[in-house]
């Protein structure tokens, strides 16, 4: 069993915070256990806790779409959540459960992946990586950090979450724009090694 399948059971039957309480199922995450972009949100909506797979609403197909415009799929990236379980009544999640999951988790598969950039996917996932910033002022712009987990260096990309593109028509299109630079970002990383 791969790194990441080990982790994914381990998300299945946590119990270690009060979302795992009202879940009909934990969301680890899902696609490429290799992929040069990993793709996180803030956490499962509804549609997601009853599948068990991220992403998979209104909000995932747009996210399909626009993978599709840069030749991608959603077996080529690696998607999941800073939580791994549905915040009832879509809440947003706690600061002690974004601390517990994401603490455990989420870097566990960062680890396993090794992914060329991190893509977060709204304000909460961004805030997790690249705190003290406004999503408006830093979207679309790639952050070259280090991991405060791993200490090693990393890529990351904030962009506007696909749901709010719904929500909110006139994101739409700079959401796309956003996610166009994707392939020359991943270009410019290559050419640095």
């Amino acid at each position: 069993m791969s790194d990441l399948a080990v982790i994914s059971e381990k998300i299945k039957k946590c119990q270690k915070c009060v979302l795992a309480e009202k879940r009909t199922n934990a969301v680890p995450g899902s696609g490429n256990p290799s992929a040069d972009l990993m793709f996180v949100g803030e956490g499962p909506g509804k549609n997601e806790d009853e599948q068990g797979i991220p992403f998979v609403g209104q909000a995932g197909k747009f996210l399909e779409e626009m993978l599709e415009t840069i030749g991608m799929g959603r077996n080529d990236v690696f998607i999941t959540n800073v939580v791994k379980c549905r915040p009832p009544e879509n809440r947003d999640p706690l600061p002690d459960e974004v601390e517990t999951c994401s603490g455990t988790y989420l870097y566990d598969q960062i680890r396993s992946i090794k992914p060329k950039i991190i893509v977060t996917l709204g304000r909460h996932a961004m805030e997790f990586f690249i705190p003290g910033r406004k999503i408006s002022e830093v979207h679309g712009q790639p952050k070259r950090m280090v991991n405060k987990e791993t200490g090693e260096k990393q890529v990351y990309l904030p962009l506007y979450h696909p749901a709010a593109a719904l929500y909110h028509g006139g994101l739409r299109e700079t959401l796309i724009k956003d996610f166009k630079k994707i392939p020359k970002i991943l270009e410019k990383i290559d050419n640095l090694k």
